[in-house]
């Protein structure tokens, strides 16, 4: 299919806004399905795994394709909640217009504000689909005002309903001026005149369209100050162009449930959305980045998934060129993929795909050295896509098999679901012999783990990890390490005085050394400093590595035949042993600042919430109706600050975490810490 043809449109916007309930009835307005599922009863083409099924709520992408005249529209449904952006933001690499859906009951939510910006950030057109206007409690004019305060003045509805809650009947098309009501199951509105009782709103409303559309053209601006107005077909260009530009957002309207407006959704993702070969072109790594279907085939994956029946399945986008079956490709680590078979998605179906070319969303199978984030080539290109960037994993768990025969089996599991997913990390911590899984909240975790017992039949137990807690000393101590043993034969002798202080915070541990006269031999010297540090990793007061401290050695003592490296390395452990009880160990704990970002009505709640966590507000700034804080916080008291914020704010809230420094914790926490510690090696 030429790229003039393809239309690639995601659908994005907050948590229960009913995106995955409008791809399902553009799908069957289109005739692509011959009933409407629902998300309840978890029968929808887009929520099909078994998770989604369970939670009633998309998860992950859904791809799906259905024509409207003569036009390809590939249709991508996104996850709108906050533990699984990761996966709508991979999805704005893929599609050319994104459409917001927004409930007309709850208005403009955070995560549709976060996925708006990230959309500017990627160059992406944006319209607007108010959604459930047949709802209890719907309204435009307020969801409108709402849309303009969030996004400014570039907001322009280019449709208006009739009637709202269960009057809602129709809709009206201000560039053509006509309006359409929908019957019961009818799947197209009827044309009819203007209703009467919206034809005030119609008039005002149509009047800012014409004035918001003349505003980007100098010579339609000077007309219509001369009293001429842009005929329907200059407007379409216009808004077209506008959108574009970033000048204008179209705002549409109807109701998924209903079939309200889906129609004429249709037709503008065809009418009036970009081709393929306007779409701005992602950054690249290396290489140049061209639309052309001559050039060289690029392609940029940005889904992978795990397939029953042919195992893994990597999604892609199009960029250039054309893909087609049984062609060898690379990845920019230099690995040779050959693309066996070629197809696209319709939910959890397959259909074969001949040819993948500019604009394309194509999916292949088994190529395992394909990852989410890679660029698929042609052999001897250059050209490598730069990655969609996603937040740092903010909820962490430790995991560990019930069963001790599923050890590897989990080690494989996960390495698995990390490849699949870039916002889930998996870090095996040697100091506190932990495997932690990190991910971007509770929920994101827990379908995670349950992905793992699914796919790979492993039951997870999970934990809160250990906070890695260090030592540090106050005191300074002059002491002898010694270290004999004679048992017959050859003994063990070693003797290092050794001057312990505080180093500079952040300078970690030093070594000094003033040996003179060869009273350590120098080969000997580096056991003495081995032994040292062996003992501070082993901790002093609580068991955590002691940090920030000085070590000088300045004299000592050796045998000709027993002195070796063991001794001397036992004899800097002794120094270290002899020394504990002057040093005045204590806990530093580590602080993490902390980036809440929350609508405004809940901004009180947080602030109390990290000055009950003994955190410290370093700034608050405004972005569109949601607020940032940014305080620093000990990591101790937002292990679980995923939690938190979901339930003070009801999921409206988003936040990322990020190490700072270590501090000298208070005396209550030291006590804490210590008692811990002690309760645990009983």
């Amino acid at each position: 299919m030429r790229p003039e043809n393809i239309r690639n449109v995601g659908l994005f916007g907050h948590g229960g806004s009913g995106k995955t309930s409008v791809a399902e009835a553009l799908l069957f307005n289109a005739g692509e399905i011959n009933r409407i599922g629902s998300v309840d009863a978890g029968n929808t083409v887009m929520d099909h795994e078994p998770e989604e099924i369970e939670r009633q709520g998309s998860l992950g992408i859904g791809v799906a394709s259905f024509d409207h005249n003569g036009t390809r529209v590939n249709l991508i449904d996104t996850p709108g909640y906050a533990d699984f952006v990761g996966e709508a933001l991979a999805a704005l690499r893929a599609v050319d217009l994104a459409v917001f859906v927004v409930s007309a009951v709850d208005g403009v939510e955070v995560q549709t504000e976060i996925l708006w910006e990230a959309a500017r950030l990627e160059g992406i057109p944006r319209v607007v689909f108010v959604n459930k206007l047949d709802r209890d409690r719907a309204s435009f004019s307020r969801t409108l005002d709402e849309l303009v305060e969030s996004f400014g003045k570039r907001i322009a509805p280019i449709q208006i309903p009739v009637g709202e809650e269960q009057s809602l009947s129709g809709v009206v098309r201000l560039v053509s001026g006509r309006a359409y009501r929908y019957g019961s199951g009818r799947t197209e509105g009827t044309p009819v005149d203007v209703p009467p009782e919206v034809a005030d709103t119609f008039e005002e409303t149509r009047s800012a369209l014409v004035e918001s559309v003349v505003e980007t053209d100098d010579d339609l601006l000077e007309a219509y100050f001369e009293g001429e107005e842009p005929s329907a077909e200059r407007m379409v260009e216009v808004i077209h162009d506008g959108m574009l530009e970033g000048e204008i957002f179209p705002v549409l309207v109807g109701s998924a449930g209903t079939l309200v407006g889906i129609d004429t959704l249709a037709e503008f993702m065809v009418d009036f959305g970009p081709d393929p070969l306007e779409r701005t072109m992602p950054a690249t790594l290396s290489g140049e980045l061209v639309a052309d279907v001559d050039a060289p085939a690029v392609a940029y994956t940005f889904k992978t998934s795990g397939d029953q029946y042919v195992g893994r399945v990597n999604t892609f986008r199009v960029f250039s060129g054309s893909f087609k079956p049984d062609t060898i490709l690379e990845n920019p680590g230099g690995h040779k993929l050959k693309m066996s078979s070629l197809f696209s998605l319709q939910g959890k179906d397959h259909a074969g795909l001949p040819v993948a070319t500019v604009g394309s969303i194509g999916s292949v199978a088994k190529l395992d050295n394909l990852r989410v984030g890679d660029t698929l080539r042609t052999p001897g290109c250059d050209t490598e896509i730069s990655p969609v960037r996603v937040p740092r994993p903010v909820h962490e768990v430790t995991v560990s098999p019930r069963s001790t025969q599923d050890e590897d089996k989990l080690s494989t599991a996960l390495a698995r679901v990390q490849e699949e997913d870039p916002t889930i990390l998996v870090d095996r911590r040697a100091e506190t012999s932990e495997t932690v899984l990190s991910g971007l909240g509770e929920a994101h975790v827990s379908v995670t783990l349950a992905k793992v017992a699914r796919r790979f039949g492993v039951e997870v137990d999970t934990g809160v990890p250990r906070i890695p807690y260090r030592e540090t000393i106050q005191g300074r101590a002059d002491v002898e390490g010694k270290h004999k043993k004679q048992s017959g034969g050859r003994g063990q002798f070693g003797v290092a005085y050794v001057r312990f202080e505080p180093n500079q915070r952040g300078q970690g541990y030093e070594f000094v050394d003033q040996i003179k006269g060869g009273s350590i031999p120098r080969s000997l010297i580096p056991a003495v400093d081995k032994g040292i540090r062996e003992a501070l990793v082993r901790g002093i007061l609580a068991g955590y590595p002691v940090i920030d401290v000085r070590a000088t050695v300045y004299d000592g003592k050796f045998h000709s035949v027993d002195s070796d490296e063991l001794s001397f390395r036992m004899a800097g452990i002794m120094a270290v042993r002899a020394a504990a009880s002057d040093l005045r160990a204590t806990i530093l704990e580590p602080i993490a600042v902390v980036t809440v970002r929350v609508p405004e009505d809940y901004m009180g709640d947080v602030i109390g919430d990290i000055n009950a966590k003994r955190g410290r507000v370093l700034g608050m700034d405004a972005d569109g109706r949601s607020r940032v804080l940014t305080a620093e916080v000990p990591m101790a008291e937002v292990q679980r600050y995923s939690v938190d914020l979901r339930s003070m704010t009801g999921g409206r809230g988003s936040f990322d975490i990020e190490f700072a420094r270590y501090e000298p914790a208070p005396p209550q926490e030291v006590q804490r810490v210590v008692a811990a510690a002690k309760a645990e090696s009983e």
